[in-house]
């Protein structure tokens, strides 16, 4: 019956559906795949272009395979996009503090903070986290030795509860 929905003007279930880019890189990334992932999520972005939750799984994904520079590059086009999205904050902020900047750190700990519900049972792990890594950085700006670090979490862990797809 295929054949008569194109000769009449139909198009073929196969040839009109198209991919689900981003349910495709979702799936490759629980997998652990996460080079094809990245192309997958690529292909959804040039679908959606300014959608501040495909760049920020890419960030994650970018973490994921070992390219923080890529990564701290996405979750800022991100936050460019929607300066409350939460994850990418979270994630921004642990991957600068591997880096060494903790005032740009704390700032993003902040915003993460501010963008989550202190109520909300999805984030409290996260917000908890985030509270103690802002204290110690806190305490590193009043203290003499100042030599600690405190980026202490597994960066590519972390971001994946707060990941929004």
């Amino acid at each position: 019956m295929t054949w008569w929905r194109r000769l009449v003007g139909g198009s073929s279930g196969r040839d009109s559906k198209q991919p689900d880019f981003l349910a495709e890189a979702i799936d490759l990334e629980s997998r652990g795949d996460y080079a094809n992932a990245l192309t997958s999520y690529r292909l959804a972005l040039r679908e959606r272009p300014d959608d501040p939750g495909v760049l920020q799984n890419i960030a994650i994904a970018f973490s994921k395979t070992g390219q923080p520079e890529e990564a701290i590059r996405t979750y800022r086009r991100a936050l460019q996009l929607n300066p409350d999205l939460a994850g990418a904050h979270y994630g921004l902020a642990f991957l600068l503090l591997k880096r060494g900047d903790t005032a740009h750190a704390g700032m993003h700990l902040e915003g993460f903070l501010r963008s989550t519900r202190p109520d909300d049972p999805a984030s409290a792990k996260f917000r908890a986290h985030a509270e103690r890594t802002l204290a110690e950085l806190s305490g590193m700006a009043h203290s003499t030795d100042g030599g600690e670090s405190v980026a202490d979490g597994n960066v590519d862990g972390a971001t994946d509860g707060v990941s929004e797809g």
